[in-house]
């Protein structure tokens, strides 16, 4: 008996079959949900003023309609003290005073005494405290209304506004992030390269491998994703402390006399994120070589080419994609760190993920937290785009 092939399904029986696109549909959502709406709402929140509007909003509004010259009307005056007094017996002063005081030290104390002594005319707040007859403060004041900042995303780049509202570059003392975010992308790209350096000959080795073998090998490479990151930088700690066994091997073997400062370095950070992501790596790189095919190798070698042009003439060109792909997933996980940094680095090695962890779990500034975060994506997109760019000339 032979076999019959049904006939194709047309436009309409398929539109009342099932269609296997709809398997897609729990992926998208967690896109959505987990991916989407989380980076729509830093972004959002790296520009969002709220908390002047929130605490004082018949002030906000005054403030915003005013031109902002010289000081604001006399009615500016009372009206500020006044909500500014509701809003400390409301409790609702906090996040006001934290949002001002980020912006210019001394204002949360004002504030705060402005509130406490209630309402009052314009004679009364520059007695109470001259800072209210100079239009720097009064400036600030209506920069805050909202809805809307730049402020944070200045800070992230150690900018930030004089008292006529221009753009200046911060005092040497206060800047910081210039520097943080150097020394992430350093680090980041750093161990990057080494990550590659170290996985692509162990990926090509295992794509050239077959059997048990080959299995064990990659079961190898897969096993350091069963332990936590915590767990492995864990391990470095202990490893590399001054009464470690790296420490007592070096010592043994004669190689150094006393125990040397593993712990707290730019090394120690580079080697555990390293071996932290070197599975990261050669996955991506074994997947493209995995599917090479070996009579290329064999046709170049045939055709007198020595071993390092075969590599450089026809497996690199040809695994280059892997490359790019163990690159990048790399590179975006590194940027990243900052467990790691913080177990097994020193003050100097902290990378940007430290300081939004910080602002987000110590002092509660969300705005600057996602500021961080928004520079910090902007310039790993551009890293990405140029290293893509430099690996098209090899391919």
């Amino acid at each position: 008996m032979g076999l019959t092939l049904s006939p194709a399904l047309s436009p309409r029986e398929r539109k009342k079959g099932w269609n296997p696109a709809w398997l897609t549909v729990p992926y998208l959502v967690l896109v959505l949900v987990a991916f989407l709406l989380p980076f729509g709402l830093v972004l959002v929140t790296a520009v969002r003023d709220p908390e002047l509007s929130g605490a004082l909003p018949r002030s906000a509004v005054m403030l915003r309609d005013w031109d902002g010259v010289g000081l604001p009307p006399d009615e500016a005056f009372p009206l500020v003290s006044e909500e500014l007094a509701a809003a400390e017996r409301n409790q609702a002063v906090g996040a006001l005073t934290r949002r001002l005081n980020f912006e210019r030290t001394g204002m949360r104390a004002l504030l705060l005494r402005t509130a406490r002594a209630g309402a009052m005319g314009r004679a009364e707040m520059v007695a109470l405290d001259g800072r209210w007859g100079e239009p720097a403060t009064w400036g600030l004041l209506r920069r805050a209304a909202g809805p809307w900042t730049g402020v944070y995303l200045l800070r992230a780049v150690d900018l930030g506004r004089d008292d006529a509202g221009g753009i200046v570059a911060l005092p040497a003392e206060q800047a910081l992030f210039r520097a943080v975010l150097a020394r992430t992308f350093g680090i980041a790209g750093f161990v990057t390269v080494l990550t590659l350096v170290v996985a692509y000959p162990v990926a090509a080795t295992l794509a050239g491998m077959g059997g048990a073998w080959g299995r064990a090998g990659l079961a190898l490479v897969l096993m350091p994703l069963w332990i936590s990151v915590l767990v492995r930088t864990a391990a470095w700690f202990i490893l590399l402390q001054r009464e470690g066994p790296v420490n007592a091997a070096l010592m043994a073997s004669g190689v150094v006399a006393a125990p040397v400062q593993l712990m707290f370095t730019r090394f120690a950070v580079d080697l555990s994120m390293a071996h932290v992501l070197l599975p990261f790596a050669v996955l991506p790189l074994y997947a493209v070589m995995r599917g090479l095919d070996p009579a290329l190798l064999l046709a170049a070698r045939g055709m007198g080419a020595a071993r390092w042009q075969v590599w450089w003439r026809v497996h690199l060109p040809l695994s280059v994609a892997g490359v790019e792909a163990a690159g990048g997933i790399v590179f975006l996980i590194a940027v990243g760190f900052w467990v790691t940094t913080a177990l097994v680095g020193g003050p100097s090695d902290q990378m940007a993920g430290s300081f939004v962890a910080a602002y987000v779990n110590e002092t509660l500034n969300w705005g600057m937290a996602a500021a961080l975060a928004t520079v910090l994506l902007a310039g790993t997109a551009v890293v990405l785009v140029v290293a893509r760019a430099v690996l098209r000339v090899v391919r």
